[in-house]
């Protein structure tokens, strides 16, 4: 495991972040209706976090090894293009993605849980897991989140990210109220 001044070194030269669904924008759990139907729950700190790293400019992809008919409305949601699902090679999926845009693999980051993510990780310059990801993947993580998989931890990497940037508190400053430096009373 990296050191957090080389993690956040790493997550400074990001220009774009892709996540895993199953295990880190969910709890990984899978629910399905009588019908078929796959549902999954999406945590809203996390989606939330997915848009405060687009409003700062990085680019947001998702992965996944799954197909299911949620996430392509959870993407469309967010405002998130690039989504592949059903992938059998998530690092290649993410070299072609890369091609595309002009981004170097040292300038990309990837979030995953399971041991299958280990091969996008390790080619990315950053990488995050869940607080609750498979062991062996927290030990080859730039980042291990406080928070746990579809509880938030999409939101912690995207908030360590930012910060790393230097654009967290501008991020923030969009929500937070108007303050007339001579105001002595709160808005």
């Amino acid at each position: 495991m990296l050191s957090r001044d080389e993690a956040l070194a790493r997550a400074r030269r990001l220009k774009l972040m892709a996540f895993d669904v199953d295990g880190v924008l969910t709890d990984g759990s899978l629910f399905y209706t009588d019908d078929g139907v796959e549902i999954k729950a999406f945590n809203t700190l996390d989606g939330h976090g997915l848009k405060m790293l687009q409003h700062a400019g990085i680019v947001v992809a998702i992965i996944t090894g799954r197909r299911a008919r949620c996430v392509e409305l959870r993407a469309q949601n967010l405002g998130i293009r690039h989504l592949f699902q059903a992938v059998e090679d998530k690092r290649a999926t993410l070299d072609g993605l890369l091609g595309e845009l002009g981004i170097a693999f040292d300038e990309a980051g990837y979030m995953g849980d399971d041991i299958v993510d280990l091969p996008i990780m390790a080619a990315c310059g950053f990488s995050a897991t869940p607080g609750d990801g498979h062991a062996l993947v927290r030990g080859h993580a730039a980042l291990v989140t406080q928070r746990g998989s579809g509880r938030g931890a999409a939101r912690e990497a995207c908030e360590f990210i930012l910060g790393a940037q230097g654009k967290l508190e501008a991020a923030y400053a969009r929500y937070l109220p108007a303050v007339s430096p001579t105001s002595t009373t709160p808005p």
